[in-house]
C-alpha cells in the first residue's frame, strides 16, 4: 500500500525529472565515499530509481551518466583523500575505526592491481575504501582515471539494470505479481535481518571477549562465594573460557526475553493485537506462486525433513566413537520436544493455531544451533560463524512461511525460536564443558547440510498440496439468497478486483469484476470450451520460467495467475482472437456465498496482448477495458438466463448469470 511520501516522491520526480538527476548523483556519490559508503544502501535506493526509469518517468542514458558521474566523482575523492594522506591515513579519524577493511582493500588493490577497482566496485563494504587505498599507494593518476570511469559506468549500469527491467515489464505484471514481489522482498528482508542479527552479534562478542573475560574474573575475585560457579565457566587455564562465557551471557540475555514474552502472553491468555496485525497483513498478500513456495518452506521444519539429518549426525557420532557428543546431541533433540511439548500446555489455545512455542521452529532452532555448536570450536577465526548463519537462515525460513500461511502467529515463531536458543545455549555450555576433544567437522557437515538437503527436496513437492489445503482462507460467509442476489444484493459483492500496490496511482490495475455467476463452474466450463475457450490450470513456478523462453507460442505462455481476496483463480479461460491477442475469463469464488443453493462466482473479462519485456521475458499484458472481452463472453452464454445492469459503484455493467 503506497505511503503519502511514496506518492509525493513519485510525484515530485514525474514534474522534475531533470532534477531528480542530482539525487540520483547524490546517492552515487555517497555510495562511492569512503568511509559513508559502508551506511548508504545504494541497491534499494538504485534498484528503485531503475523502477522509475522502467516506468517512463526519468529517462534511462541520463540516469546511468548521472549514477556513473557520482560514483566517479565520490572515488576521485576518496582517492584524493587516500593520495593526501598516505600511510598515515589510517591512523586518522574515521579511518582507524575501520582497519579490517582497509587491510581487505588494500589485499584486493595489491592482488588484482587496476583491475580491483572494477572488482572493488561490486564487493559490498569494500568498495569505497580501494579507492583512497590507490590514492594511498601512489597509483598514477593517467592510471587510475580510465579504470574507475569504467568501473562506475559498469556499476552503474549493473545496479540500475533490474529495476529498470521490473519497471518495463511492470504493467504486464503488475495486476498480479504486486504480493508476489511484496512476499519475496519482505522475505528477503527477513533473512537479510536474521543474517545481520547473527554476524555482527558474533562479530561483537569475539572482539570484546577479551574485555569481557577480564570483567568477569574481576568479579569472580570480589565475589568469592557466587564468584566460585562462575568462575568455573571462565576459568582462565582452559583454552574455551572465552567461548563459554559468550555462551553463558547469550543465554542470560535470551533467557530473560523469552520469560519477559511468556509472561506477557500468560497474563493476555491469546495472541496479542501484534499477533492479529501481522497475520491480517500476511493474509492480504496471498497469491498463488508465493502460497506454492511458502507451502514448500513450511516443511523445513516437519520430523521427515529434519529427522534423516539428526539420525544422520547421531550415527556419524557413534561411529566415531564419540559417545558424550552423541548424548548432548541426543538430549538436545529429545528434550527440547519434550520440553516444548510441556511449555505449550502452559496456555490456553484461545485462538486457532495458537500456542507457544511453535514446535517446528524450535526444534529446528535447537537442531541446526546445536549442530553449530558441535562443528564451530573445529573452524578458524570468524568461519565460526558460519553455521550459526545458514541455521539463522533457515529457521528464519521456516518462521516467515508459517506466518505467511497462518499456521502460527507472530508471538508463536518467536517464542519457539527464543526458546530454541535457550536450550541449546544451556546443552552448548554443557557440551563445551565436557568435550574438549576435536574431531574432523568436513565429514559431518556434508552428511548433515547434504542428508537435510536431499530430505527437503524429496519431501516438500509431496507436501505442497497437503499444506496449502490445511491453511486455506476460511470459507466465504453464507450471507445471500438466491433471488434477492438476482434482484438487487449482486450490488453486495465488489465491482473492483483492487488488490495491487499500484491501484492508489493507476486505475490500469483495477479491474472490473463484470461477471456473477451462480451455478456449476464444470458446466460453465463445457459451455465455453464449446465456443472455442480454453482451459489454463494454474501456472506454478515451472510455468512461469517458460515465460524466458522466447521461442515458444504465445499460446504456450501462461497467463500470470491472480487474486481476489487472498483467493487464487479457481477458473481460467482464454480464448484467442489474434496470433498475440486473445481475452481471457478469471473466475473466484464469491466473498458471498448462498445460505443454500448453487455456489456463487464472481470473475472479471479483460482483453490480453503478448509482447516481451526488454527482450528478456515474454509476457501476457492486460489492455485497458474496450468491453469487448464483456461482449464476448455474454454472446458466448447466449441461451443462458442472463441479465445485465450497471454496478452502482463504477456504472460499469455487471453479467449476472444462472446456470440453465
Amino acid at each position: 500500500m503506497p505511503t503519502a511520501w511514496f506518492d509525493g516522491t513519485l510525484a515530485w520526480i514525474t514534474a522534475h525529472p531533470r532534477a531528480a538527476g542530482g539525487l540520483i548523483l547524490l546517492i552515487a556519490f555517497c555510495d562511492a565515499l569512503a568511509v559513508v559508503g559502508i551506511i548508504v544502501p545504494a541497491l534499494p535506493l538504485l534498484f528503485a530509481v531503475g523502477v522509475l526509469i522502467g516506468l517512463g518517468h526519468i529517462d534511462g542514458p541520463y540516469a546511468v551518466a548521472c549514477t556513473a558521474a557520482g560514483a566517479f566523482a565520490g572515488d576521485a575523492l576518496s582517492y584524493w583523500i587516500g593520495h593526501r594522506w598516505g600511510p598515515t591515513m589510517r591512523g586518522h579519524w574515521p579511518f582507524r575505526r575501520y582497519p579490517q577493511l582497509l587491510d581487505r582493500g588494500e589485499r584486493v588493490f595489491r592482488r588484482h592491481g587496476s583491475s580491483g577497482l572494477v572488482i572493488a566496485r561490486f564487493v559490498g563494504a569494500v568498495r569505497p575504501f580501494v579507492p583512497a587505498i590507490a590514492g594511498m599507494l601512489g597509483m598514477p593518476l593517467r592510471r587510475y582515471v580510465p579504470v574507475s570511469l569504467f568501473a562506475a559506468f559498469a556499476w552503474a549500469v549493473a545496479f540500475l539494470g533490474p529495476g529498470w527491467l521490473f519497471g518495463k515489464s511492470y504493467d504486464a505484471v503488475a495486476a498480479v505479481a504486486d504480493r508476489l514481489a511484496l512476499v519475496l522482498c519482505a522475505l528477503a528482508i527477513a533473512v537479510a535481518l536474521a543474517w545481520s542479527v547473527v554476524l555482527y552479534t558474533w562479530r561483537w562478542f569475539a572482539g570484546h571477549a577479551d574485555r569481557l573475560l577480564a570483567s568477569a574474573l574481576r568479579w569472580t575475585r570480589a565475589h568469592p562465594r557466587l564468584g566460585r560457579y562462575a568462575g568455573a565457566l571462565i576459568d582462565p587455564n582452559r583454552p574455551e573460557s572465552a567461548s563459554l562465557l559468550m555462551l553463558a551471557a547469550c543465554l542470560f540475555l535470551i533467557a530473560w526475553a523469552w520469560f519477559a514474552l511468556l509472561a506477557v502472553l500468560w497474563t493476555r491468555g491469546g495472541p496479542l493485537l501484534l499477533d492479529h496485525s501481522v497475520r491480517d497483513a500476511m493474509a492480504a498478500l496471498r497469491n498463488p506462486l508465493a502460497d506454492r513456495l511458502m507451502a514448500a518452506l513450511a516443511t523445513l521444519g516437519d520430523p521427515s525433513v529434519l529427522g534423516p539429518a539428526a539420525i544422520a549426525v547421531l550415527l556419524w557420532l557413534a561411529w566415531r566413537r564419540r559417545f558424550v557428543a552423541a548424548a548432548h546431541w541426543l538430549a538436545a533433540l529429545a528434550f527440547g520436544f519434550a520440553l516444548t511439548g510441556g511449555l505449550r500446555a502452559l496456555l490456553p489455545a484461545h485462538a486457532a493455531s495458537f500456542g507457544v512455542p511453535s514446535l517446528e521452529v524450535t526444534m529446528a532452532t535447537i537442531t541446526f544451533g546445536f549442530f553449530a555448536v558441535l562443528i564451530a570450536r573445529e573452524l578458524p577465526g570468524r568461519d565460526r560463524a558460519w553455521p550459526y548463519l545458514v541455521g539463522g537462515a533457515i529457521v528464519t525460513l521456516l518462521g516467515f512461511s508459517e506466518l505467511y500461511l497462518g499456521a502460527h502467529w507472530l508471538s508463536d515463531v518467536l517464542g519457539g525460536a527464543l526458546f530454541g536458543i535457550v536450550w541449546l545455549l544451556v546443552l552448548g555450555i554443557a557440551y563445551r564443558r565436557h568435550v574438549a576433544r576435536s574431531f574432523w567437522m568436513r565429514p559431518i557437515a556434508l552428511g548433515f547440510y547434504g542428508v537435510f538437503a536431499i530430505a527437503a527436496l524429496w519431501h516438500a513437492p509431496r507436501s505442497i498440496e497437503i499444506t496449502l489445503a490445511r491453511y486455506a482462507p476460511a470459507a466465504p460467509a453464507r450471507t445471500l439468497d438466491l433471488d434477492p442476489w438476482w434482484s438487487n444484493e449482486w450490488t453486495r459483492l465488489p465491482a473492483q478486483r483492487n488488490e495491487t500496490i499500484a491501484s492508489a496511482r493507476d486505475a490500469t490495475p483495477r479491474w472490473d469484476l463484470d461477471l456473477q455467476y451462480a451455478g456449476s463452474v464444470a458446466a460453465l466450463q463445457r459451455q465455453l470450451a464449446a465456443k472455442g475457450w480454453r482451459v489454463q490450470p494454474q501456472a506454478g513456478w515451472v510455468a512461469t520460467l517458460s515465460l524466458l523462453d522466447d521461442d515458444r507460442p504465445p499460446s504456450h505462455h501462461p497467463v500470470l495467475p491472480a487474486t481476489l481476496e487472498g483467493r487464487p483463480e479457481s477458473l481460467l479461460l482464454l480464448r484467442d482472437t489474434g496470433p498475440q491477442d486473445a481475452i481471457a475469463l478469471r473466475l473466484w469464488l464469491a466473498p458471498q456465498q448462498f445460505r443454500a443453493g448453487p455456489p456463487l462466482w464472481i470473475g472479471t473479462t479483460q482483453r490480453l496482448r503478448h509482447g516481451s519485456a526488454m527482450r528478456v521475458a515474454s509476457l501476457w499484458r492486460p489492455l485497458p477495458d474496450d468491453g469487448l472481452a464483456h461482449a464476448r463472453l455474454r454472446q458466448d452464454l447466449a441461451g443462458w438466463t442472463q441479465a445485465e445492469a450497471p454496478h452502482p459503484d463504477t456504472a460499469r455493467n455487471v453479467l449476472r448469470v444462472r446456470e440453465r
